[in-house]
C-alpha cells in the first residue's frame, strides 16, 4: 500500500496508459481521480473500479481547455481532497507535414500535448506547496529523443515535456514536490493497435527492432509511474525514466 493516504489525479484515465496507472495507484491505496474526453469510458471504467472496491471519481475534463480542467479539479478536490500525486497522461498524436500544418493545427495539439501539462502543476501546486509534500508524474515519450517522419510537432512537445519537468523539479523543489517524467517507448495501446490494424507490416517492423523482442504492456509503464509518486522514490527528482525495452539503445 505505498500510496496509502494520497490522492493521485490522472488525466486521460479512461482507457490505454492511463487507465493502467489509474488501476496500478489504486491497488497501491491511493483515493483515485482521473478525467477525459471519453465521458462514456471514463464513467463505466470508474464503475467498474468502484464495483471492485477501489475509491474513484471520473470528472469529464479537456486538459486543452484550461476552464475544463480547472473544472474538473475543483470537483475532485472537493470530493476527495487535495492532489497528491499528479500524473500528466493525456495526449494525441501529431501527424503532420511542416508546410501544410496550419497554426490553429498547432495551438490546438500544443494546447493538449504540452501546455496542459503546466495548467495541471498550476492547479495543484499551491496545496502541495502549502503541504511541503507532493510527486508529480509527466508522461513524455520516447518520441522525445528519437521519432518518426512526419511526427515533428508529436517530437517537440514531448522533448518539451522533459524540459518543463527539469524546471518544475527545480523551482518545486524546496517545497519537497518532486516532478519526474516518464518515457515509454511501443506500448500496446488501443491508439498502437488502431495503427497497426491499418498498417499490419508495421507491427512485424516495430517488433524486429526490439531489443527485448516484445513490446510493453500498459501496465509495465503504470507499474513506474506508481514507484515515482511513491516515497520509495523520496529523492528522485527531475529525472526522465526510459520504458522501452531498450529500443533506445539501437543504432538507427
Amino acid at each position: 500500500m505505498k500510496l496509502k493516504g494520497e490522492h493521485v489525479f490522472v488525466t486521460g484515465g479512461a482507457d490505454g496508459i492511463g487507465a493502467a496507472i489509474v488501476l496500478d495507484v489504486a491497488q497501491a491505496g491511493a483515493r483515485v481521480s482521473f478525467c477525459d474526453v471519453n465521458v462514456s469510458g471514463g464513467e463505466r471504467y470508474a464503475s467498474e473500479l468502484t464495483a471492485q472496491g477501489f475509491q474513484i471519481i471520473f470528472h469529464q475534463g479537456d486538459v486543452g481547455n484550461f476552464e475544463s480542467l480547472k473544472s474538473a479539479h475543483d470537483a475532485i478536490v472537493k470530493e476527495l481532497g487535495s492532489v497528491t500525486g499528479l500524473v500528466n497522461n493525456a495526449g494525441v498524436i501529431s501527424n503532420a507535414d511542416p508546410v501544410e500544418m496550419t497554426d490553429e493545427e498547432w495551438n490546438n495539439f500544443f494546447n493538449v500535448d504540452l501546455k496542459s501539462v503546466w495548467h495541471t502543476a498550476k492547479l495543484v501546486l499551491p496545496s502541495m506547496r502549502a503541504a511541503k509534500k507532493g510527486a508529480i508524474v509527466n508522461i513524455s515519450s520516447i518520441h522525445a529523443r528519437m521519432t518518426y517522419p512526419k511526427y515533428f510537432p508529436y517530437a517537440a512537445a514531448k522533448s518539451g515535456v522533459i524540459g518543463l519537468t527539469r524546471n518544475l523539479a527545480l523551482d518545486e523543489g524546496i517545497h519537497q514536490i518532486r516532478t519526474n517524467a516518464v518515457s515509454p517507448g511501443y506500448t500496446l495501446t488501443p491508439l498502437l493497435e488502431e495503427w497497426f490494424s491499418r498498417l499490419p507490416e508495421k507491427r512485424a517492423e516495430s517488433l524486429a527492432v526490439q531489443p527485448m523482442a516484445r513490446m510493453a504492456k500498459t501496465s509495465e509503464i503504470a507499474k513506474v509511474v506508481t514507484f515515482l509518486l511513491s516515497d520509495d522514490a523520496s529523492f528522485v527528482n527531475g529525472a526522465d525514466w526510459i520504458v522501452d525495452g531498450g529500443l533506445h539503445c539501437r543504432f538507427a
